[in-house]
C-alpha cells in the first residue's frame, strides 16, 4: 500500500509519516521545508516537493497513491481569513480534486476540534455539537474544509476525518513551547482558578488513530471523529508539570480571567490596527482555551475505530521535554 503524507515537513504529519514508515507502508511526502523531512527520506519516504495550493501539484502527488493522509493546513486562531482559506480550504480542495482524478481509494482528513467553539466551557463534546456560528477563521475554514471532503463521499471517495484535542510529543513547536516562552518572559500566569479540565492526545496515540483510519471497514467511513487520551486533566496540572521536568519555575501567580479577557481584547485591537497586523502577545481564544473546561467525547472513535489510547499525558509529556532539552 502506498499512502501520499501531506505537511510532513510539520509536527503532526511528519510524526505520522515516520511512523507509517515503521509499519512497513510506503509512504510519499509533501512538506514546505526539504530539511524537515531529510530524516523521512533517510528511512526510505519519497519526497516530492511542491506547493499544494497549485492543483496541478496536488494531483502529480496523488498518482499511484491508494491513500491520501491530508495533514497540511492552518492552524491558530490569529490571522487574516484570506490565509486560512488558503491553507486549508484551497489546499483541501486540490487534495480532494487530485484523488478523484487519480482514483485513490480513500482520504483521511487531520481535523480540529476548533470547529466546537471557543465559548462557555465544554465538556464531553461529541461530533454533531457544531456551532451554528464559527467565531474565528480557522474554525469556519476547516468546517469548509470538512464539507469539501465529505462531499467528495458521493463521488466514490472513502473519507474519514479525525478532530484530534491538542497534540503532545516530541516535535511540537506550537502549545507547550508558547507557554515555555511565557514563563521564560516571567509573563505566565494561571488564568481563573486553574482547575479548568481539558484534554490533550499523545502523539503516539494519534499515529495508531490515524493508522486505524487507514483500514476500517465501510461502516467507519464518511464520518469525522473526535480522538484524546479519553483523560481529562486540569490543564494548569500539565502546565506546570512541564516546568518542573524542565527546572522552570512554576505558574504560581493567578489572574482574573475577566480581566485577562479584557486585556487581550485590547491587544488584539492594538494589532489589528497596526501596519503587518502583528500577532498579538495575548489572544482572547487563548484566554478561554486557558481558563474553561473543553474535553472531547471519544466513544464513536472507539466504537468504530477500535480506538483504544494507550499512551498517557504525562508519558506524552516526558516524551516531550526530553526532546526540547535536546532540540
Amino acid at each position: 500500500m502506498r499512502i501520499l503524507v501531506t505537511g510532513a515537513s510539520g509536527f503532526i504529519g511528519g510524526r505520522f509519516a515516520r511512523f507509517a514508515l515503521e509499519q512497513g507502508l510506503d509512504v510519499r511526502i509533501n512538506g514546505r521545508r526539504a530539511e524537515a523531512v531529510a530524516h523521512l527520506v533517510k528511512r526510505g519516504a519519497q519526497f516530492i516537493p511542491g506547493d499544494l495550493s497549485n492543483a496541478e501539484v496536488a494531483r502529480r502527488l496523488c498518482q499511484g497513491v491508494d491513500i491520501v493522509v491530508h495533514c497540511a493546513g492552518a492552524a491558530g486562531t490569529w490571522g487574516r481569513y484570506q490565509a486560512f482559506y488558503q491553507g486549508n480550504v484551497v489546499l483541501t480542495e486540490n487534495i480532494v480534486e487530485g484523488c478523484l482524478k487519480e482514483h485513490v481509494r480513500r482520504l483521511v482528513y487531520l481535523s480540529s476540534p476548533a470547529l466546537y467553539g471557543d465559548g462557555k466551557g465544554l465538556l464531553e463534546v461529541s461530533e454533531a455539537q457544531l456551532p451554528r456560528h464559527f467565531h474565528n477563521a480557522c474554525a469556519a475554514t476547516r468546517h469548509v474544509a470538512e464539507q469539501k471532503v465529505f462531499g467528495a463521499g458521493e463521488f466514490g471517495l472513502e473519507v474519514v476525518a479525525l478532530r484530534p484535542s491538542p497534540v503532545v510529543g516530541a516535535g511540537d513547536m506550537r502549545l507547550f513551547p508558547a507557554w515555555i516562552e511565557q514563563q521564560n518572559k516571567g509573563r505566565l500566569a494561571i488564568i481563573g482558578n486553574g482547575l479548568n479540565s481539558v484534554d490533550f492526545t499523545s502523539m503516539s496515540n494519534l499515529n495508531e488513530a490515524l493508522l486505524a483510519a487507514l483500514f476500517v471497514d465501510t461502516p467507519a467511513l464518511g464520518q469525522a471523529y473526535n480522538i484524546s487520551n479519553g483523560q481529562p486533566v486540569p490543564l494548569w496540572d500539565a502546565i506546570n508539570y512541564v516546568m518542573r521536568q524542565l527546572q522552570l519555575p512554576q505558574a504560581t501567580r493567578y489572574r482574573s480571567a475577566r480581566a485577562a479577557y479584557a486585556l487581550a481584547a485590547l491587544n488584539e485591537a492594538g494589532c489589528l490596527a497596526w501596519p503587518g497586523r502583528p500577532t498579538p502577545r495575548a489572544t482572547r481564544a487563548a484566554v478561554k482555551y486557558a481558563s474553561r473546561d473543553f474535553t472531547l467525547d471519544i466513544s464513536r472513535a472507539r466504537q468504530h475505530l477500535d480506538y483504544r489510547p494507550k499512551v498517557s499525558l504525562w508519558s506524552g509529556l516526558d516524551e516531550f521535554c526530553t526532546w526540547w532539552r535536546g532540540a
